[in-house]
């Protein structure tokens, strides 16, 4: 077990990072040192880089919605989060005949409590959807579709969320250091003992945190990860709105369709629309890693996506929203995760490697957890992981079984980037779209 005049050294600077950061020197720890490899904070590259991400509380899996719970209620406190957290509201749908998890979910929301609103026709969600619309623009029919809302939710500024926090671990004491690539983790008999990094200095640590995001498996390959986590590129674009479209489409909720993995926020202050689906995702391999393609490292080529993402995007935001998808998609992104099979995080201490506690993982849906999911690796760092828990994030779990509930809709696995197959500006405009009439 640690002391917590411990020296901790945490890499990466990301939610896992900064997290546990923020709670081990809520916990009385006074050595805790954050290398980031970025020279700004939040990365620019990084996936909690961002102007929202969706904060719900809507699993299948209590765990994780009671732990979501928790969540919000930290996300609420303007003193740590400033202008991040935004209680639109979550409209969870689904086909009737893919309902599965969006029923267990409504179900687990209800133990916990929480003000939702049942929706269980497609007319039913067309007229709560519309509603928010004030009758200044046009949503779907959702034919054979049902689902709920949850007012218990919405979305977060992503980087004022890691900045809000960045500020909290400075102001406790801990020490958040840009510009700090490691070069390779510093061993004493076999254990880890700290990290050197590329211009040349090195810090010491009892325990060494990697939270390190999509890079782990390109920036680690020692870690001999044995395929339980991989980095793939998950589509994301955005449309731009008028100054009137957006006052039609403020008050609409994040909307969620765990039928075909696409989801989209209301207007930004910027006036824009992102989308994105949350599935399987692409790899991108480098010597057999799969290894994040960004602005950072192939400039703005890096926010191309597949150009049949592309149509699969329009397609599904005709879904919803028919008018808007007739416009030009103006910015497009990859959005690098880190996945697992069985979409839960990797947490705890290396199975050979005593000094080594990893935080990484996150599945495209750890972001929501920032306030909380830094507790569960103090509680690694510390030694007092429950059983269960422990056993739900170790990175030598048992996985051949296992499966993601949130992108069963999906029934192809991760795909290998294509170079030649990624979108032009040509392939941005509204005549590649699929549109869906709508009543």
């Amino acid at each position: 077990m640690s002391k917590p005049t411990d020296p901790i050294v945490i890499i990466g600077a990301g939610v896992f990072g900064i997290s546990t950061a923020y709670h081990l020197l809520k916990r009385g720890y006074t050595d805790v040192t954050v290398l980031e490899r970025a020279p700004e904070l939040p990365p620019a590259d990084g996936s909690s880089n961002d102007f929202n991400r969706i904060i719900r509380t809507s699993y299948d899996d209590s765990f994780y919605a009671s732990l979501a719970k928790d969540a919000v209620a930290l996300w609420k406190d303007q003193h740590i989060f400033p202008d991040s957290y935004h209680e639109s509201g979550v409209l969870v749908i689904s086909p009737s005949s893919q309902a599965a998890y969006i029923d267990a979910a409504y179900e687990t929301d209800k133990s916990l409590g929480l003000r939702l609103e049942k929706l269980p026709t497609g007319s039913d969600v067309h007229t709560n959807l519309s509603s928010t619309l004030q009758g200044k623009a046009f949503a779907s029919s959702f034919t054979d579709v049902q689902g709920y809302l949850n007012k218990d939710g919405g979305w977060a500024h992503a980087a004022n969320g890691v900045a809000g926090l960045t500020e909290q671990v400075r102001k406790l004491g801990g020490k958040v250091l840009p510009g700090k690539t490691v070069r390779h983790l510093l061993k004493e008999q076999g254990k880890t003992s700290g990290v050197e990094c590329d211009d040349g200095s090195k810090y010491h640590a009892v325990y060494t945190v990697i939270c390190t995001g999509a890079w782990t498996g390109s920036l680690f390959p020692e870690l001999h990860s044995s395929g339980v986590f991989e980095a793939t590129g998950q589509c994301v674009a955005m449309v731009e709105l008028t100054a009137e479209e957006a006052a039609a489409y403020k008050d609409m909720p994040v909307v969620l369709n765990f039928g075909n993995g696409f989801y989209c926020f209301p207007p930004s202050k910027e006036n824009l629309v992102k989308m994105a689906i949350h599935s399987r995702g692409y790899t991108y391999k480098k010597d057999n890693v799969s290894t994040p393609r960004t602005v950072v490292s192939d400039g703005q080529d890096g926010l191309r996506i597949p150009k049949s993402d592309v149509k699969a995007l329009r397609t599904a935001f005709a879904e919803v929203f028919p008018e808007l998808a007739k416009k030009p998609f103006i910015r497009t992104r990859l959005c690098w995760y880190t996945d697992t099979v069985d979409g839960n995080w990797v947490i705890g201490v290396h199975p050979t490697d005593a000094g080594l506690i990893l935080g990484t993982a996150g599945n495209g849906h750890a972001y929501k957890f920032l306030p909380v999911i830094g507790r569960i690796v103090a509680d690694a760092v510390q030694g007092i992981m429950d059983p269960a828990t422990k056993q739900r994030f170790a990175l030598d779990r048992k996985t051949s079984l296992a499966k993601d509930g949130s992108r069963e809709y999906q029934k192809e696995g991760r795909r290998e980037l294509i170079i030649e197959e990624l979108c032009t500006p040509e392939d941005l405009l509204y005549p590649d779209a699929v549109p869906v009439a709508s009543n």
